[in-house]
């Protein structure tokens, strides 16, 4: 006799445990999430730890909205041909003549507060990085009469169009390092930066290559832009080593063979200094950054440092009318090592007042330097050059003479006649040596 009920359930078996996750798709291989670290930042060495959780890169964004067809009218007349009046730094239009300032980036934008509260990278617009495809050629549709009018950004920032003689500006910032964020317009007038000139190589003729004396002609210097990264830096800097004081000196041996010795006690120096930097200019232009002297003078624009920066203006292409202009062809990236040369410079003269009781000198054996924050803004500061090129051998030797655009400081390179400097030396050697003659002769 068979039995109709249902058999009682079997109790439930117990679950397997779950193997991790391993191999391709697992977490481990999975990247973090938008904001989240795959690591622990704490446990993390200072500097790594330091860098992973600086902000990322913030861009000011400098562009002036109304500008961007590549027009700037007079604010009276609508006209688009407006110039630089020089010797100031005020813009005029030319039809009307009415005057007008243009806006200074410092109080625009902020850029001489808060350098101490610096993080990670500030980066302006102008400053942003050089698209790789980014193309020299702009158009710009002219809104008088619907020509399209090109523009090389190469060799020129302005041009008028061929029909109703509109002006336009590349003031756009595009993506090539052609236009900058800010703009220092030229004070010196060419006449006066001719006169400089003049007055330079004057005072070096007697030894000038008669070459260069036979073709100067001072008439022919160009006001020319050059463009810069203006940084600002939060840092702090530790430096180590050892400094002496000197203790003894003395001398040994005979007449002809003196030795003067020295004794001197040996201290560890170490030194801990925090600053800050406000407008340090550096050459964003691998041409201009090329100061091998074998070939060229470039080295002489450094001297006629430094630009009145907080006087700079917001980026406008009519500033440029009448002048040349170079363009950066450096990223920011590329120009950390030359800043973090400068900012270890700097570190070393703050802490040189703290050793000057080491009278023998301090040898520094190690340097250690924390950028806590910086700030890049790209500027055009207006220099005139005059540039002569000496044949030689290699291509020769290209010399410059420059006129700070601003203040007027003028510095520069004369080729000379090798000859003539010798026989000046030979001819104060025995000068000199008459002198001494003499003086011996009078006190026997």
């Amino acid at each position: 006799m068979s039995d109709s009920r249902t058999p009682p359930p079997l109790p439930p078996a117990a679950a397997a445990p779950t193997p991790p996750l391993t191999g391709p798709g697992s977490p481990r291989d999975v990247p973090p999430l938008p904001g989240s670290l795959p690591v622990d930042a704490t446990t993390l060495p200072p500097p790594i730890r330091d860098e992973l959780l600086a902000p990322d890169p913030v861009a000011l964004d400098t562009a002036a909205a109304e500008l961007k067809d590549g027009l700037n009218r007079c604010p009276r007349c609508g006209s688009t041909d407006v110039r630089l009046k020089l010797g100031t730094d005020v813009l005029v239009c030319q039809y009307c003549r009415n005057e007008w300032h243009g806006t200074r980036v410092e109080e625009a934008f902020g850029l001489g507060a808060g350098i101490d509260q610096l993080r990670g990278h500030v980066i302006a617009s102008g400053a942003r990085d050089i698209a790789a495809d980014s193309a020299s050629l702009m158009s710009f549709k002219c809104t008088g009469c619907g020509a399209e009018v090109t523009i090389n950004t190469e060799s020129t920032m302005t041009a008028r169009c061929h029909w109703c003689r509109h002006v336009f500006g590349v003031n756009e910032q595009v993506a090539n390092g052609a236009v900058p964020d800010a703009v220092l317009p030229f004070r010196i007038t060419k006449d006066d930066a001719v006169a400089r000139i003049r007055q330079f190589v004057d005072k070096r003729r007697l030894f000038a290559l008669k070459a260069f004396k036979d073709e100067f002609t001072p008439e022919n210097v160009i006001g020319v832009y050059l463009p810069y990264m203006i940084v600002d830096s939060n840092v702090s800097a530790t430096v180590s080593g050892r400094g002496e004081i000197k203790t003894r000196e003395y001398t040994r041996g005979t007449e002809k063979n003196k030795q003067t010795y020295y004794d001197a006690d040996v201290y560890a120096v170490d030194r801990h200094v925090s600053f800050t930097v406000d407008d340090l200019p550096l050459e964003s232009s691998v041409e201009r950054g090329n100061l091998d002297t074998q070939a060229n003078t470039n080295n002489i624009i450094n001297t006629i440092l430094p630009f009145d920066t907080k006087n700079a203006l917001q980026w406008n292409a009519s500033f440029l009318t009448g002048f040349t202009s170079e363009r950066r062809n450096l990223d920011v990236d590329k120009m950390l090592p030359r800043l973090e040369d400068q900012l270890l410079s700097i570190a070393r003269a703050k802490v040189e007042s703290s050793v000057r009781r080491y009278d023998r000198g301090v040898r520094w054996e190690q340097e250690r330097l924390d950028v806590h924050g910086t700030r890049w803004v790209s500027m055009y500061l207006p220099v005139w050059l005059y540039s002569y090129h000496q044949p030689g051998k290699k291509g020769g030797m290209l010399h410059y003479i420059a006129v700070n655009g601003r203040t007027g400081e003028t510095m520069g390179s004369v080729p000379v006649q090798q000859w003539k400097l010798l026989l000046a030396a030979l001819t104060t050697g025995s000068v000199v040596e008459a002198i001494a003659l003499w003086i011996l002769v009078a006190g026997s």
